[in-house]
C-alpha cells in the first residue's frame, strides 16, 4: 500500500489486453453452472453458449417438476402394502390408547391430516377441468361421495342421505369400506370400528373446505355386507345460518 493516500495504482496495460476465445484466463473468467468451476477457461464451446445466448437445463428430463400436475392416468398402490401399513398404524395407536374410545379419536386424527392434505390436491386437479368451487353443502357432500371418494377408494361410495331428524346431519354409506377389510377385531373390542380413520379423512377435507363438521364412523351391518358403515355427517350451526343468507 502506497503511503501517499493520493497516489492512484493504474492497472497493468497487459491485464486490460483483449481476451479471445483461445485465451485461458488466469483469474478464472467464465463460469458455467451445469458443469461447475472447471468450466472457467475459455473455450470454443463456452464462447458459443455465451454468443448464441443458449442456457443449459440443470434438471433431469424426467424431472417431476416437468410432470403436469394433472394426472391422466389412475394411480395404483398394492393392496397387500396398503393392508400391512394400515394393520401397522392401528396397530400404533392401539399401544398409546386407553379404550375404544380414544384409539378411534387416534385413528380419526391421523385420517384428518390426510384429508387436509388430499383435497388440496384433488381441487387443484378438478380446478382445471371444470373451474368450480362448491359452496353450498350438497354440492359439497357430492363432491366427497363421487370424485374425492373415487380418487381415494377407486369406486364412490354407495349411498348419500340426509337425516330426517336433524337438518345439519348427512350420511355417507359405504357398504365395504377398504380399510375395515384389512383388520379382524377381537372380541374385547368387538365394537371398534377402524374406519374412523376414514372419518378423519372426510372430517379434514370438509373442514380445509370452509365447511366445519364432526364426522364419526358407525357400523350397520346388513346381509350381504357385513362391514356396512354409515359415516355420519354433523355440519357447524353457522352452515346453515350461511346457506340460509344465500337463498
Amino acid at each position: 500500500m502506497s503511503n501517499n493516500d493520493n497516489d492512484i495504482i493504474l492497472a497493468s496495460a497487459t491485464s486490460l489486453s483483449t481476451l479471445t476465445i483461445n485465451d485461458i484466463s488466469k483469474d478464472g473468467f467464465g463460469y458455467n453452472p451445469s458443469v461447475g468451476p472447471q468450466s472457467n477457461n475459455i473455450t470454443q464451446e463456452t464462447s458459443n453458449y455465451l454468443l448464441s445466448k443458449r442456457t443449459t437445463s440443470i434438471t433431469s428430463p424426467n424431472s417431476i417438476y416437468d410432470k403436469s400436475i394433472i394426472n391422466k392416468k389412475t394411480n395404483e398402490i398394492s393392496l397387500s402394502s396398503l393392508s400391512f401399513l394400515f394393520c401397522e398404524i392401528v396397530n400404533w395407536c392401539h399401544k398409546s390408547s386407553k379404550g375404544i374410545q380414544d384409539l378411534e379419536t387416534r385413528l380419526n386424527g391421523l385420517g384428518y391430516t390426510v384429508g387436509q392434505k388430499y383435497i388440496e390436491l384433488i381441487k387443484l386437479r378438478e380446478g382445471f377441468k371444470t373451474n368450480k368451487r362448491e359452496i353450498k353443502i350438497i354440492e359439497m357432500l357430492q363432491f366427497i361421495h363421487g370424485i374425492f371418494w373415487k380418487s381415494i377408494f377407486g369406486k364412490t361410495a354407495n349411498e348419500l342421505e340426509q337425516s330426517q331428524d336433524v337438518s345439519n346431519e348427512y350420511m355417507i354409506i359405504d357398504n365395504s369400506p377398504l380399510m375395515s377389510k384389512f383388520i379382524s377385531i377381537p372380541k374385547e373390542y368387538g365394537e371398534l370400528n377402524c374406519s374412523a380413520f376414514i372419518a378423519g379423512i372426510i372430517e379434514g377435507a370438509l373442514d380445509s373446505s370452509g365447511f366445519f363438521a364432526n364426522v364419526t364412523a358407525h357400523s350397520m351391518a346388513i346381509p350381504g355386507f357385513p362391514l356396512r358403515t354409515v359415516f355420519l355427517i354433523k355440519f357447524d350451526e353457522s352452515l346453515s345460518i350461511r346457506e340460509s343468507l344465500r337463498r
